[in-house]
């Protein structure tokens, strides 16, 4: 099925009303678009600007006929308020989640590990694959961020005191990647959390995918509900905190730092290089010293060590 859409940028006042008459004549609704101004690296954003309304007519027999009404309906919503001229584009259909898993492919990590779309199977053998279906988590391992981490992570398993008990704490664990690799290299148990429950959800469909039950701990919190003693342990030799550098700043004054048993690590990413000093800084201040720094472009992630 092929689709015709429509769109007309407008400002703020104007949105709402473009959008009732659109509706009108789109089955599948309306879509609104609109630019978005950050302060800082913390903030949310702030919607700015004009206004893309867009609507998508069936290209059908009475195509022509439901241009004509909706073009009317324009005309009179025009006679309160001027309206730009609507823009028009042929749109094929296609099935929009197989498009994009065409062009998601394995990556190598470091020397051992392997992200692998979880519809394919290893070109690598005799690498560890992590499976991942990526869902609406972040972290598929195609960002540098999730790439460093896996980097250092398997540094640290390369130079870790075997035990029959090793643990790794994973704050924000997004699509449950970390966690994953952390079992996969050796860890016995894993907790992992994220303050986003949809998170939680795709970890754990993550961990089936790859075979990994009850060894991965997950649920729904951060540092506050771990040291709150609201999942079975508090700390472990390694933490693994994948998020950005200003809210890695944050977590520190909420007591990052104690997940790390003495003598433990933890690896931070997430982290821009002009944000690094500031993040080794507010380690430093909890008692941690840096023992590696890697970066792939603008992103830095940072072992530490207690």
């Amino acid at each position: 099925m092929n689709w015709l859409e429509v769109s007309l940028t407008v400002n703020g006042e104007l949105a709402e009303s473009v959008a009732d008459v659109l509706a009108r004549f789109a089955p599948n609704g309306v879509m609104t678009e609109q630019g978005v101004r950050f302060v800082n690296d913390e903030d949310e954003g702030t919607a700015t600007g004009p206004i893309t309304v867009r609507a998508y007519l069936e290209v059908n027999d009475q195509l022509e006929e439901t241009r004509q009404k909706l073009e009317e309906s324009l005309y009179y919503l025009g006679m309160i308020q001027p309206v730009p001229t609507p823009a028009y584009k042929q749109i094929a259909d296609q099935n929009w989640m197989e498009a994009w898993k065409q062009h998601y492919k394995p990556i190598l990590i470091g020397q051992r590990l392997l992200i692998l779309p979880a519809w394919l199977e290893s070109p690598e053998p005799k690498r560890i694959p992590i499976k991942i279906d990526p869902g609406m988590a972040f972290g598929t391992g195609t960002h540098p961020t999730t790439q460093l981490c896996l980097e250092l992570m398997e540094k640290h398993f390369d130079n870790w005191e075997k035990s029959a008990d090793y643990r790794v704490i994973d704050v924000g664990c997004g699509s449950g990647i970390l966690s994953i690799a952390a079992l996969k290299l050796g860890a016995s148990k894993v907790l992992g959390v994220d303050i986003d429950i949809e998170s939680v959800k795709n970890s754990r469909e993550n961990a089936d995918t790859n075979a990994v039950g009850e060894e991965l701990i997950l649920g729904q919190g951060s540092v506050t509900e771990v040291l709150a003693g609201q999942f079975p342990f508090k700390q472990a030799p390694l933490v693994v905190a994948n998020i950005l550098g200003p809210i890695l700043i944050r977590l520190f004054d909420a007591g990052l730092a104690d997940l790390i048993e003495p003598n433990g690590e933890i690896i931070l990413s997430g982290i821009l290089d002009h944000q690094a000093e500031s993040v080794i800084a507010a380690g430093q201040a909890k008692g941690l010293k840096r023992s590696d720094q890697i970066q792939i472009g603008d992103w830095v992630a940072i072992s530490m060590k207690k």
